[in-house]
Order: C-alpha cells, then sequence, then structure tokens
C-alpha cells in the first residue's frame, strides 16, 4: 500500500498525510473520487479520516459533498484533500504554451472559467461548457465552503501542482449554506439594538470568503487601521475597488432605507463585533451605524485605539448628534482629500 500511495502521489505528498492519519487503519477511508455516491455507500458514519486523492477542482456537488464528508466523520476526525488554486492555475498555463499565446489562453480561460459563473447571463452557458468540471477555485474560496461545512482548517501545503490542506471536523453539517457570488452581494451585519441588517456592496471578496473570518484572525490576526492582516480573501480587483471605495457605493441603498446613516461607526459582522469589549458593544448598538466611519477623522492604528475612537464618538453623539457628526465628517473628509487616506 505505502509502494503504491508513493508512486500515485509522490514522496513529499505521502509524507505530509501520514502526520495527521494512520494511512493502515481501517479507520481510515482512503478515495480518488469526485461524486457524492461513492461518501454516501459507506455504512462507517465515525472514520477517523478521510483521504480524497482527486483534486477538489472536479468535485461536481461540492457543498453536498463536503456535508457527506462531515458526516462520515466522528468530531476531531479530518478531511485531506488537494485543490488546484487559480493561482497555481494560472502558473500551470503560462507554462505549458509559447510566450504570447499563454497570456491569449489565459485571458480566454479567465473569461470563461472566472467570469461567466458569476454572470447571471453566462452562468448557464459556463456549466454547458464545463459540466461543472475542472472548477476554478481560490484557496479563500476551498477553504471557505469546507469551514461552511463545518470543517476548520487545521493545516495546509502546497506540494508540486497542488494545495494539499487538512480539515478537521468541529461540527456535525448545518442546512447547506448560501454564498453571495454575484457582483452585488448583501452581507450580515450588525445594527441597532442589535439586529442583523443586511448591507449591500460589490464583492471584493472570493466566494464563501465570509466563512473564513475565524481562520483569517487565528493565522493573521489584525494589522494596523482594524483589518485583517496578509488577507487572502480579497480579490485583486477588490483591492482596487477597495482604494476607491467603489465596493461601498451600494450601501447608499441602505442609507436610503434608514437602516444606516451618513456618519457613523462602521457597521460590523457579528465575528468581528465580538472582538470588541462589552461595554462598547452595549453603546454601539444604541445607534444606527454609518456610511462614513469615525476611523477616517482620528486614524487610529490598533484595534484597542478602534474602540477608543468609537467610544469617543458615541459619546459625544449622545450628547449632540448633529455637531458631533458634521464635526467628524469635517474631519473625514480633509483626511480623505488632503491626506488621500484610503482603505484596504
Amino acid at each position: 500500500m505505502e509502494n503504491l500511495l508513493i508512486e500515485s502521489i509522490g514522496h513529499e505528498a505521502y509524507a505530509y498525510i501520514s502526520q495527521y492519519c494512520d494511512l493502515g487503519s481501517a479507520d481510515t477511508l482512503m478515495l480518488s473520487t469526485t461524486t457524492l455516491f461513492n461518501i454516501q455507500k459507506e455504512h462507517d458514519e465515525a472514520f477517523l479520516a478521510i483521504i480524497n486523492f482527486r483534486r477538489t477542482n472536479d468535485i461536481q456537488q461540492l457543498n453536498p459533498f463536503f456535508h457527506a464528508v462531515n458526516e462520515k466523520l466522528g468530531i476531531g476526525g479530518v478531511y485531506i484533500g488537494c485543490v488546484e488554486t487559480y493561482v497555481l492555475r494560472k502558473k500551470r498555463l503560462l507554462a505549458k504554451y509559447p510566450p504570447g499565446l499563454n497570456y491569449l489562453y489565459y485571458a480566454l480561460d479567465f473569461l470563461v472559467k472566472r467570469i461567466f459563473p458569476k454572470l447571471k447571463a453566462t452562468r448557464r452557458l459556463h456549466f454547458l461548457l464545463t459540466r461543472g468540471n475542472n472548477k476554478v477555485l481560490s484557496r479563500a474560496e476551498t477553504f471557505g465552503r469546507l469551514c461552511a461545512a463545518g470543517f476548520r482548517i487545521r493545516d495546509e501545503k502546497t506540494i508540486g501542482k497542488f494545495l494539499f490542506f487538512v480539515a478537521e471536523k468541529q461540527k456535525p453539517p448545518q442546512p447547506e449554506p448560501r454564498s453571495n457570488e454575484g457582483f452585488l452581494i448583501r452581507l450580515p451585519r450588525v445594527g441597532k439594538h442589535g439586529k442583523t441588517i443586511m448591507v449591500y456592496k460589490f464583492r471584493t471578496m472570493h466566494a464563501y470568503s465570509e466563512f473564513l473570518q475565524d481562520f483569517v484572525y487565528e493565522k493573521h490576526a489584525l494589522k494596523n487601521g482594524g483589518k485583517f492582516n496578509h488577507d487572502f480573501r480579497i480579490s485583486t480587483l477588490g483591492r482596487f475597488m477597495r482604494r476607491l471605495w467603489l465596493d461601498e457605493l451600494p450601501m447608499l441603498l441602505n442609507l436610503l432605507k434608514g437602516e444606516i446613516k451618513l456618519v457613523g461607526v462602521r457597521p460590523l459582522s457579528r465575528h468581528y463585533f465580538e472582538l470588541y469589549d462589552e461595554g462598547l458593544r452595549n453603546l454601539r448598538i444604541r445607534y444606527r451605524p454609518g456610511l462614513i466611519p469615525p476611523y477616517y477623522a482620528d486614524l487610529p492604528e490598533t484595534l484597542e485605539e478602534i474602540m477608543e475612537s468609537e467610544r469617543k464618538y458615541l459619546e459625544s453623539y449622545r450628547r449632540a448628534p448633529l455637531r458631533t457628526d458634521l464635526r467628524y465628517l469635517g474631519r473625514a473628509l480633509r483626511n480623505i482629500v488632503l491626506k488621500r487616506v484610503r482603505s484596504s
């Protein structure tokens, strides 16, 4: 068995996988499959490890597949797989064809495999052309789908042409998650009285990135300005849009609906909201969040400084709402125009 596996996947991949499971154990299920049936037909529902040697890109029903894997593992069990990320795919395609032709081919591949699936008008055409095979997946989307299916990412390593990953089951699968995969998305945020509001934005992150906040925070923590450090979930186009605030233009709809106001604390995800101390959380939910946060007026760097900036703003707003918002709006616009402060 060892020789067969080494011949199939190579010494490095074999050594990597061996660290996380006993390849000779009856509690380890080894597969090379892209179909849901080959997971569901297994009677044992408490494997310690499931290994799939087929790349994730070719699994047709990806979310149901990950859910089925979850159901066949005990808590703490691991699923080990591999994926060709879009970064590795680009590297492969550019090396496959001669210079000049390679970028032409890659541009066509980008259009068909990455743009068509996201547009409602071309989504069906994309499926007819690909039949769901050979998906282009980002690292963020792959890990996000796994986390949404009840896993946490325990480890990852690029070996040869693929990114291998070890995902540990944390909880049973929940109802199949849905991710905003189009360009205009709605994200759940904490609003007034702690109620969830759906904030409109243009997508700047890869699909299923919203399920990765815990992973990114644990792996990279926060950088100056309160953003996640080394946030690989943001796409190249997304970084450009954020610098010009283009991604936040749809929030004007929330402003018109009265869910946010022009100036106020930023509407936060539930995970980020829980990073704040209890006193500030209670103070925050007394008021509507805002489109232009006090961050652009005070320019804090650390999370503690951001919390202090917001506390200071909210206390001032409680005493003099209109005067406070006008003062903070003026300072924010001055920093944006004169100091050229940008989002990241």
